[in-house]
């Protein structure tokens, strides 16, 4: 899930590298405005594929780094998630590791939910 925290984290980060104006329209920055100021927890589906579509274009934007980072903390957590989804039984996970917007996700909520140390 997609966290309060983990937005702000973004949005400080886009906005010290420079990037929150130029990555984004003023519609995204709006809309990641209004969900930090009023949801903790993003719950409804289409908001939260909203809301990472977003994230995304400012990962990329931001470039080296940060996005190294989550990317390698996704992939970290999409393999073990992998591991357990094929010792249950589903023969088609192992195709998650290579779905890039999964792993992204899974890293940036990783780190928005403090389970890791950046």
């Amino acid at each position: 899930m997609l966290t309060k925290q983990g937005l702000i984290k973004v949005k400080t980060r886009a906005l010290r590298k420079g990037v929150w104006f130029k990555a984004l329209s003023r519609i995204e920055r709006s809309i990641v405005d209004l969900t930090i100021r009023c949801v903790e927890i993003i719950r409804s589906h289409k908001l939260a594929e909203t809301v990472s579509g977003i994230i995304n274009k400012i990962l990329e934007a931001l470039g080296s780094n940060f996005l190294k980072t989550v990317e390698r903390i996704g992939t970290e957590i999409v393999e073990g998630i992998c591991q357990i989804a094929e010792e249950w039984g589903n023969e088609d996970s192992s195709a998650w590791k290579y779905e890039v917007g999964f792993v992204r996700f899974l890293g940036m909520n990783a780190i928005s939910t403090n389970w890791v140390n950046m």
